[in-house]
């Protein structure tokens, strides 16, 4: 994957005019450095996917990894499991991405039954599953369609299945959530990103990615059905939750 990726450089330039964040080619190209230097925790994150599903999937069960970008957390899970330990569906709305990905799965994990696809996935006609990957995705959805993709993640999981669900949030103290924010752009510039580009993707970003509070997943985790949930990370502005299914 990294071969053909470059440094993230789309804002590093003054624009009369900051164009809507999306997953395009520009994006694609530079996704790997992009992530690396602007989630702060994300390989951390990645690298518990396969201890989880050792201790929670059941051998042979489905998986899905839902905005799989392009594929990190499939990826992750083959490089923990054999390839008789699971079968899974990557799924993407970006065309871009999924091209990607399915060139990066195939070559990287040619063992493994790994099916890469474009869809919504707010519309998706879901299998039954043993685990669930939602990384840094729900938070791109309008706020009004998030109850129903994550009851649909209930309903589509199997008794015991576990959905590990990663988002960018926000506090609901307001200098809690300001001193969380100036360190992540201490981080960001400490990553070698300038104020100039900062700014310019923050607003980019600005009604694209519209984050939650941890309260108000576990809220939203609850009225789904699930029988419990924890922050198992968090990372200043950043947090992995895992909900499980009653068994």
């Amino acid at each position: 994957m990294s071969d053909a990726s470059y440094r993230d450089a789309i804002f590093s330039t003054p624009l009369d005019r900051v164009a809507r964040f999306s997953f395009d080619e520009q994006v694609v190209a530079c996704f790997p450095d992009m992530i690396r230097r602007s989630v702060p925790g994300y390989g951390q994150i990645l690298g518990m996917l396969g201890l989880i599903a050792q201790r929670h999937l059941r051998h042979g069960a489905h998986v899905y990894d839902l905005g799989c970008s392009l594929g990190a957390a499939s990826l992750a899970l083959a490089g923990t499991l054999p390839p008789d330990a699971f079968r899974l569906t990557a799924v993407d709305l970006s065309p871009a991405m999924v091209a990607r990905a399915r060139e990066t799965l195939a070559e990287e994990c040619p063992g493994h039954v790994i099916e890469v696809v474009e869809g919504d996935i707010r519309t998706l006609d879901y299998r039954p599953s043993g685990m669930i990957v939602l990384n840094f995705t729900l938070q791109f959805l309008p706020r009004e369609d998030r109850d129903a993709v994550i009851a649909g993640l209930h309903e589509a999981l199997e008794p015991g299945g576990v959905l590990v669900l990663s988002e960018k949030v926000v506090d609901l103290d307001e200098q809690d959530n300001a001193w969380r924010v100036e360190r992540y752009h201490d981080f960001k510039r400490a990553n070698g990103y300038s104020d100039l580009e900062i700014s310019q993707k923050r607003n980019a970003l600005e009604n694209v990615l519209v984050p939650d509070s941890l309260d108000a997943h576990h809220d939203r985790l609850a009225r789904a059905g699930f029988s419990r949930s924890l922050t198992w990370f968090q990372y200043l502005n950043f947090a992995s939750l895992i909900a499980f299914k009653e068994a």
